[in-house]
């Protein structure tokens, strides 16, 4: 197994590490749109309400969503109106590629919040490699719609997000550059002011890529579209221009990045339901907690300091669900029939909030096929509980893992349930895009 992220070797002449390259950037023109903001977006996984859609759409009528989330009757006319659209606003001049190869420094600030990253072509390497390490498993279903997108636009719409750790010559870069002027500023309404810069220097470029030559990194964000590169990867061959992605590199020993819960909502199994089911189950305890939300979720986190827990809601009440005396996530209760397949897992895979949801209270409790119509996936517990609600579903309200739980499972080639953390703060969509044609 390679080392884990941040650790050094000698600089090889082909990278053991990480190989990030300079593109040209295709980003908006402000003169020929309302506002940065106004055609900014939050990652397509994130924009999962019609509404939020149709907010961004009606923003401005060049929002990157309308590239990103295309609407149509099937998949192939959605990708393809796609990459039409985005043939036309380079033609209108709506986007322009930058004059040469740049790496982006980005900044991301808002009241008590700032993180600094590199944006690069990254070299694409298969997990085996251990430089860039997964941490969640992914469905077939998003990576075959986002590689329909992208082999349609010929694009990286949208940059990944990586942690590493360490490399000095790349933090003094970063820092070095942010006291300069930006090549765009805008506050996007979430309150996060995004600034952006060019590197264009070939030696300032080189003394980062050989710095970062010796680094190893963790997806925080975008499983989806990494397996959407590795497959595009396979499919074109090389060497060319797909056998890089577009990614947002963050140092984390600099700025820590925040790991939040992704919630579940069921949407056709009621709380009374559930309730019943878990009544007649050994193994488990639940206890009503009062309300609002916020504080809910701290019983919750006071919970889940002593072993599996998770609050439900969906019928205007809270609930806690917790063991009843066992561990419903240890070892012995995952290898009940249907856990066999998971016997090579470490024990620490076993107490993720997530296994425990998954292998034992959907698969053999609730008998809850994870599928999209049964199963719903929000960053934000509050929009969790009024789609429950909504839906007259269970909303199964989950607290953050650790990132130092996520490195240690991912160092050991194990990957976590998908969706079982959210890393923040995300790049905005739409300030920089890599077209793979310009390479």
């Amino acid at each position: 197994m390679s080392s884990a992220p941040g650790t050094e070797s000698p600089a090889p002449s082909r990278p053991e590490g990480l190989s990030l390259a300079p593109f040209r950037g295709l980003r908006y023109v402000p003169e020929r749109v309302s506002g940065l903001a106004s055609v900014t977006s939050p990652p397509y996984d994130v924009v999962v309400r019609p509404d939020e859609q149709l907010h961004l759409e009606t923003s401005d009528p060049h929002n990157v969503v309308r590239l990103i989330l295309p609407q149509g009757e099937d998949p192939a006319a959605r990708h393809e109106q796609a990459a039409a659209r985005l043939r036309r606003w380079q033609s209108e001049g709506v986007l322009a590629a930058d004059p040469e190869p740049a790496l982006y420094v980005y900044e991301q600030r808002a009241e008590g919040m700032l993180q600094r990253g590199l944006i690069g072509a990254l070299r694409l390497t298969p997990k085996e490699e251990g430089i860039v390490l997964p941490h969640e498993d992914v469905m077939p279903g998003p990576v075959a719609d986002r590689a329909g997108l992208m082999r349609a636009t010929a694009a990286n719409l949208e940059p990944l997000l990586l942690a590493y750790r360490g490399g000095q010559a790349a933090a003094e870069t970063v820092e070095r550059t942010v006291l300069q002027e930006p090549l765009l500023c805008t506050t996007t309404e979430d309150g996060i002011r995004h600034r952006l810069w060019a590197l264009t220097d070939p030696a300032v470029i080189t003394a980062v890529r050989e710095d970062l030559a010796r680094r190893h990194a963790l997806i925080a964000d975008g499983h989806h579209r990494w397996a959407t590169y590795l497959r595009l990867q396979e499919e074109h061959g090389g060497p060319g221009p797909w056998d890089r992605g577009l990614v947002l590199l963050v140092d984390t020993e600099r700025y820590p990045l925040r790991v939040r819960a992704i919630h579940r909502v069921l949407y056709r199994l009621p709380p009374e339901r559930a309730l019943t089911v878990l009544a007649a189950s050994p193994g488990f305890r639940v206890r009503e907690v009062d309300g609002p939300l916020p504080a809910a979720l701290d019983a919750l986190g006071a919970a889940a300091a002593t072993g599996n827990a998770f609050l439900l809601a969906g019928d205007g009440g809270f609930r806690i669900l917790t063991g009843n005396g066992s561990d419903p996530g240890s070892p012995a209760a995952t290898a009940l029939p249907g856990g066999a397949a998971h016997a090579d897992k470490p024990p620490a895979w076993h107490r993720l909030d997530a296994t425990v949801l998954h292998n034992v209270l959907l698969d053999r409790v609730w008998q809850v096929p994870d599928s999209p119509d049964h199963v719903g996936y929000l960053h934000d517990a509050a929009a969790a509980v009024a789609k429950a609600e909504e839906s007259g579903g269970t909303a199964v309200l989950l607290h953050p893992v650790s990132e130092q739980v996520v490195l240690e499972l991912a160092r050991r080639g194990t990957t976590m349930p998908r969706k079982s953390t959210s890393f923040g703060p995300k790049p905005a969509t739409g300030l920089v895009i890599r077209s793979l044609e310009l390479d």
